[in-house]
């Protein structure tokens, strides 16, 4: 018997470390780790010690026997990465860590509440030495965690635990609530702290730059997945659902998060944690059909397995693929002999089993692949998109082909990447829409010199890719640069201490949330959830969260 990751599997690595025989891969001293969908157990290695359940922080590892039968197929997905990889039994080996100085303390000031962020603080509150305190504009921490990731993806959301570990410790203080440029400058930061880490994402859409983009009923992948999860800055968008078909032009993982959303049954989602007005809406909706159109073949399609082989959860919903799956002559040349590389190998298994499977659903996916929107056809909104068919020729490439056509529909959404935006106070590379930094250390240009001091983590670090695996490698990352950086002297405490914060920020108006106002939240949602029989009701307004935040306090 060996153990299986499943789906949930966030990339965080920690399963990697307690392997005694080193079965789980990539691991993160591995190129492929950096841009691997998963981890994945070799089940010729595993010795079925089970050391990897208890450390997995989404509940995504399983021994083989145990699976439910929607997670069947992960037995062949984990068992497929080994064909193109091989693995050496062994301990993975971490280097020793720097000797921090003898006597002296370092305040380190994080400003963000998402993944990367308290994947930095994990590593830094580990030294006593080091306190960290941690800034959102928000009144709730967990950043995408919260408003990002599928509300049909409980198991995913189950890192806040390790988050919620973090926050608890004695050298961490939260200053939620308080936005960093209005409630406090980044020059007051680096006026009382030691060092400044900055993870604030990438919280824009990619333009499309075709005709019609801004038509009404044309919205960002950005802005639909902040409402149906309850983001307080769009509790007050609207979407028009009345039309009967929808077109999500991309096909990564949010695009096919939005995708499902909208053809789900209103009845399962009301069990999860998406926001009520969210549901109201969608239990109203007229979409039946959503077709996600693709530039590029299914070989480069930007989602994971994980996330396509979730569709299959799908009631009532057919998943349609084009009449032929066109691969580039190099896949298919690889295919043919058996060297196609995994995970693309899985890719295209999965999709020719959806399009063997009967349908009868009154609900549909369509995926239409090699297909580039070229306008958004409309006179008051989104009436039609006008597209064109490519092809692929010489190494994988693709161009158009004469082939246009039109398709009707009520909605499009975006969904082609995100954008980091400048940073008040640091330099920013506007080729690559990120802080210029080496090795997490802010650069005072691009190719510059190393700005003492400031470090950057997560999406506003290396653009818009990965998701909270990579997230937790590149705020580990940050966290050993800091240290390193306090062993050898390059950062120091300023003269000024950080005692007066809390009066600063009040005084500028912030309604500040610590750690208490922020488990009073959490129970109050958790609480109307239980009740409701969900994880949680989310509080979606600032006001309602604030209030909640300070029930403790008045009673």
């Amino acid at each position: 018997m060996a153990h299986v990751i499943t789906r949930p599997c966030c990339n965080d690595g920690t399963c990697v470390a307690v392997c005694p025989v080193n079965c789980i891969h990539p691991t993160p001293d591995e190129p492929d780790f950096l841009t691997a969908e998963m981890l994945y157990i070799d089940p010729d290695t595993c010795i079925d010690c089970g050391a990897c359940v208890d450390e997995c922080p989404v509940n995504a590892i399983f021994p083989d026997d145990q699976l439910e039968a929607k997670d069947e197929p992960y037995l062949q997905i984990n068992a497929d990465y080994y064909k193109d990889h091989d693995v050496e039994g062994g301990l993975v080996r971490h280097p020793k860590p720097p000797q921090l100085p003898e006597g002296q303390e370092l305040r380190v000031a994080i400003v963000g509440a998402g993944p990367a962020a308290f994947y930095a603080a994990e590593e830094l509150v580990k030294k006593r030495q080091i306190h960290v305190d941690m800034f959102d504009r928000l009144p709730t921490p967990y950043g995408l965690v919260r408003a990002g990731v599928a509300p049909d993806h409980a198991k995913t959301k189950g890192v806040e635990s390790t988050f919620g570990t973090v926050e608890k410790k004695r050298n961490f203080t939260y200053h939620l609530n308080v936005e960093v440029g209005t409630h406090i400058t980044g020059d007051e930061l680096r006026e009382r702290y030691g060092a400044v880490l900055y993870a604030v994402g990438a919280p824009h859409d990619r333009r499309l730059g075709i005709e019609g983009e801004y038509l009404d009923g044309s919205i960002a992948a950005t802005d639909f997945v902040a409402w149906y999860n309850g983001h307080p800055d769009y509790t007050d968008h609207t979407f028009d659902l009345s039309a009967e078909r929808a077109v999500v032009i991309g096909n990564g993982n949010v695009a096919l998060d939005v995708a499902r959303i909208l053809v789900s049954d209103p009845d399962q989602l009301a069990r999860t944690d998406i926001a009520d007005h969210a549901l109201e809406a969608l239990r109203a909706s007229s979409v039946r059909e959503v077709v996600v159109m693709g530039r590029r073949g299914i070989e480069h399609g930007a989602f994971t397995n994980s996330e396509f082989l979730s569709l299959t959860e799908l009631d009532g919903v057919d998943i349609v693929m084009p009449d032929e799956l066109v691969l580039s002559a190099d896949a298919e040349a690889a295919e043919a002999d058996g060297s196609l590389d995994s995970v693309i190998a899985t890719k295209v298994r999965l999709a020719r089993e959806f399009a063997d499977r009967p349908r009868g659903g009154d609900r549909r996916i369509v995926f239409e692949f090699l297909t580039s929107p070229t306008s958004i056809v409309g006179s008051d909104g989104v009436e039609k998109v006008a597209f064109v068919r490519n092809r692929y020729i010489d190494d994988g490439k693709i161009e158009a082909t004469d082939e246009t056509g039109e398709v009707d529909a009520g909605m499009v959404v975006r969904s082609v990447g995100y954008r980091g935006r400048p940073v008040p106070g640091l330099p920013f590379d506007d080729d690559r829409a990120v802080v210029p930094n080496d090795d997490s250390r802010v650069l005072d240009a691009p190719g510059g010199a190393v700005v003492p001091g400031l470090y950057v983590a997560g999406w506003i670090k290396r653009g818009p890719t990965g998701g909270i695996g990579r997230n937790r490698y590149c705020g580990e990352e940050a966290a050993k640069a800091i240290i390193a950086d306090f062993a050898d002297g390059t950062v120091t405490n300023p003269d000024l201490d950080a005692s007066d914060v809390v009066e600063l920020v009040t005084s500028r108006g912030a309604h500040r949330v610590d750690l208490d106002g922020w488990k009073a939240i959490d129970a109050v949602e958790r609480d109307a959830g239980k009740q409701a029989g969900r994880r949680r009701v989310k509080l979606v307004t600032v006001e309602a969260l604030e209030a909640a935040a300070h029930v403790s306090a008045d009673s």
